[in-house]
């Protein structure tokens, strides 16, 4: 499939996500943070209220599974899975952990990692199997300068609209072609548009994964401008919190840009960036 149309795809996939309404509770995943009364962890379109470019500061540490097509709580939890998927990490101080979506792109996933290695700083790339197939030399790269690559499906879909043995195949199609590219297996995952159900924490688990969320959401997906993009991870920036970005899917220079504006002013004010660590083995 040429690129053109896995990005018409996904931008398709996305717009039928946001329309899920009630079925996606309070946004494209449908998922609650714990204690956070309903905030939605990417909401579909800003809360009646909010201010444009506004980041939460959630006190939550990992999302509430409360989507796809078992009630909440309804079965339990396979005994690797013993939360639902880290939302931010707590006890690193001034740390933050970035992470880069729906990659690698030839054109700018590049430049993100010569951001990063200018500034000698770590990130964690989701990373989709079709892309990273035909990127693998990205990969390698990510392994040579020591940022993490985990799983972020092939095909980029819909999960809680797939079989267990459709998403088995999403996986592990996609933590076959980074151990080929990258050197290992893939110890993270995230569902594409945050949507998790039971059968998708069950099966990363099986896979020896453990699931990813995230804090601030830089909202870059919707292409707002790149100054929009650095108040909303400015503005967002807290101890242990996970920024969300993308390095494809899509026209990413805004991305780029804010990522060069917003990493040398964080680090000036003493945040430290690394990647995410195993709560178990």
């Amino acid at each position: 499939m040429r690129t053109d149309q896995l990005l018409t795809r996904r931008r398709a996939l996305l717009a039928g996500a946001a329309a899920l309404g009630a079925a996606g509770a309070a946004g494209t995943a449908g998922l609650l943070l714990s204690g956070s009364s309903g905030t939605a962890a990417r909401p579909a379109a800003p809360a009646a209220g909010a201010q444009a470019g506004s980041a939460p500061k959630s006190s939550a540490y990992r999302l509430s599974p409360q989507t796809g097509d078992a009630p909440p709580r309804a079965l339990p939890l396979p005994a690797r899975v013993r939360h639902a998927p880290i939302l931010r990490f707590p006890g690193l101080g001034d740390t933050m952990l970035l992470t880069f979506d729906d990659g690698p792109n030839p054109r700018y996933t590049p430049r993100i990692l010569d951001t990063l290695a200018r500034y000698d700083v770590r990130a964690t790339f989701m990373v989709c199997g079709e892309m990273a197939d035909w990127n693998r030399d990205l990969l390698a790269r990510m392994a040579d300068e020591g940022h993490v690559v985990g799983n972020h499906t092939w095909t980029h879909p819909l999960l809680t609209r797939l079989t267990r043995r459709e998403i088995r195949d999403e996986l592990e199609a996609t933590s076959d072609i980074i151990e080929k590219a990258y050197g290992e297996r893939p110890l993270w995952f995230r569902a594409p548009y945050g949507a998790w159900n039971r059968n998708v924490f069950q099966l990363n688990a099986e896979m020896g994964m453990e699931p990813l969320a995230w804090t601030v959401d830089s909202l870059d997906w919707t292409t707002p401008g790149t100054a929009a993009v650095v108040r909303r991870v400015e503005r967002g920036a807290d101890p242990g919190v996970v920024v969300l970005s993308h390095d494809a899917g899509g026209d990413r220079t805004q991305t780029v840009r804010a990522l060069r504006r917003y990493l040398p002013r964080l680090l000036d004010e003493g945040y430290h960036f690394t990647v995410p660590r195993r709560a178990y083995t």
